[in-house]
């Protein structure tokens, strides 16, 4: 299968970023690139694990419904949800409305309090977790690693929900803490660079 293929502007990319339209600028603008933003990390934990079972074509084309049925991913207010707000989000056409994932963007925005608590922010955490680039593999050779298993078990261990070690890959693909562009993609290199320009949050002294 090929990994890289030539856009319409004649710059390769990944294959994978044209099978759908919207693909384009998500490829070239966000996936790969670190996010040490709380809200964004948080975000994308969540709207992997609604992706689970279905496409992230299907998440992507809902993502403006999901950012205003769940308060823009604010976790402090999430974790206040109730039951009342789990009826109305099954009822809302907008998003996907299984009530496991639902009920555990909720429970998960709840664990984040006490995550922020423990290590000083989401993105310390999440950030701890990223592996020497010396170690991986062929980029998009896998869907996990030593590094999302150990992830999703220190989330699990936390009480997180629907964080298995795909679900986590895929979240450090995504935010940049893997390059995972194809050999000779366009983006490969300016990941790359927007990697090295990156400082990963600390957390607590200790934590």
């Amino acid at each position: 299968m090929r990994k890289v293929i030539t856009g319409q502007d004649g710059q390769p990319r990944c294959a994978w970023s044209a099978s759908a339209p919207e693909f384009d600028a998500y490829h070239d603008a966000e996936w790969g690139y670190p996010v040490g933003d709380d809200i964004r990390l948080f975000e994308k934990i969540c709207l992997e694990s609604f992706q689970s079972g279905l496409s992230w074509r299907t998440i992507l084309a809902k993502r403006e419904n999901f950012r205003r049925a769940f308060c823009g991913f604010d976790w402090t207010v999430i974790a206040g949800f109730t039951e009342e707000d789990v009826e109305r989000l099954l009822q809302d056409g907008g998003i996907i409305r299984h009530r496991g994932k639902i009920e555990s963007v909720i429970n998960n925005a709840r664990r984040a309090q006490e995550l922020v608590a423990e290590a000083g922010s989401l993105a310390a955490f999440f950030w701890s977790f990223e592996p020497d680039p010396k170690t991986l593999p062929e980029p998009q050779t896998q869907s996990t690693s030593p590094d999302s298993v150990a992830l999703s078990k220190a989330l699990k261990k936390r009480g997180w929900k629907f964080v298995g070690p795909t679900t986590a890959f895929a979240f450090m693909q995504a935010m940049g803490l893997i390059n995972d562009h194809a050999r000779g993609c366009i983006c490969r290199a300016k990941a790359d660079a927007a990697r090295a320009a990156f400082t990963a949050p600390q957390g607590k002294p200790g934590a």
